[in-house]
């Protein structure tokens, strides 16, 4: 079958918003040459942002370590011995000096997240201080702090959350190799409540943790048939840890990931798609590769949560080297994204 014949090549507007993909086109992108694949997706990316413009966001970890749950990749998990030590929230003074330290470093978004299976209602009132203060920094929020009751989603609104992440990490026919302490409809349902609550959803995945193509595949086909695409689709490569299960899976080859970016920028053509972990052991020339195919978003700063990242001078030199600059953050509403730009109009005018 010719390359015009297949599923993928049907489509009759390419980047148009679709929530109805099968698993059979997708499985058609990946199989299409790789100039084909990088045009088709350079092409999708060009018609709904700046090529040249890239979203910076820094990660912290509030709280860290002694989480229940045993995500075979994480080094938070209190089962694994990994060196990672259970810590406490940290204090609304600590995490705001740490958001001034990425703004000054070009940040426009901060991102908090805390190694919970979920937030007990009290610790929600601690996070919500956090948000208010970081968002008075005309910051963009994020936050990360696991599964999400619909009361606790709207408490986070309320304080200013723009977006919140929870990501579906694989394939629903793989999960229950990689997590067994909770199920995938319970990912489900945490992003119901924070998009019933109006926030902004960042949601992806982890590739490279043994999963076939087929499954990667998976993952971006329940992405990309959510009620809403996620504003932000963070694709992680898997980082391994000396101590979690994973430690010692096959790397994934370098130009599977970039197919992967590829296509989670057609069948999400609005979305930031993101490199997030993974990154620090990325060369120059294959972080080029990605943006290339339509990443337009990354992890900026020393640590994401607990593992490595390129430092922000590695960063800034490698904008330099390919003409790339961070995107700016919206003066009136201290975000990027023009729809939540039209949001908090609303709310003003109202």
């Amino acid at each position: 079958m010719s390359v015009s014949a297949t599923p993928a090549a049907t489509v009759s507007v390419p980047g148009a918003l679709r929530h109805d993909w099968q698993q059979v086109e997708l499985l058609a992108l990946f199989e299409l040459p790789f100039p084909e694949l990088l045009h088709r997706a350079a092409s999708v990316h060009r018609q709904h942002f700046d090529p040249a413009e890239v979203q910076v966001s820094t990660l912290l970890s509030v709280k860290t370590g002694g989480c229940p749950e045993d995500c075979a990749y994480c080094p938070q998990a209190q089962r694994y011995h990994t060196g990672v030590d259970a810590q406490k929230l940290m204090s609304t003074e600590a995490v705001l000096e740490k958001a001034r330290q990425a703004k000054a470093a070009g940040a426009s978004r901060f991102c908090m997240g805390a190694a919970w299976r979920s937030p007990k209602d009290r610790d929600i009132p601690k996070v919500a201080a956090m948000i208010r203060e970081v968002k008075a920094l005309g910051l963009e929020t994020c936050a990360t702090l696991g599964m999400l009751s619909a009361p606790q989603a709207d408490a986070l609104k309320s304080a200013g959350l723009d977006y919140y992440n929870h990501n579906l990490d694989t394939a629903p026919d793989y999960y229950g190799e990689i997590i067994h302490t909770r199920d995938y409809q319970d990912r489900l349902d945490t992003l119901g409540h924070v998009r019933d609550a109006g926030m902004k959803t960042c949601c992806g995945g982890i590739v490279g943790m043994g999963e076939s193509r087929a499954q990667r595949a998976g993952l971006l086909l329940a992405l990309a048939n959510l009620p809403a695409h996620p504003d932000s689709v963070p694709i992680n490569r898997l980082v391994q840890v000396e101590g979690t299960p994973l430690h010692g899976t096959a790397e994934l080859d370098p130009f599977e990931f970039v197919r992967t970016i590829a296509i989670a920028r057609l069948t999400m053509p609005r979305s930031m798609v993101r490199l997030s972990a993974g990154r620090e052991s990325m060369s120059d020339e294959l972080q080029a590769l990605c943006f290339a195919a339509g990443a337009n978003s990354i992890f900026h700063g020393e640590k994401l949560l607990t593992t490595g990242n390129p430092d922000v001078e590695r960063d800034q030199a490698l904008f330099a080297r390919l003409g790339l600059r961070p995107m700016a953050v919206q003066v009136e509403s201290g975000t990027v994204h023009a729809d939540i730009v039209e949001t908090a109009a609303c709310e003003r005018a109202a």
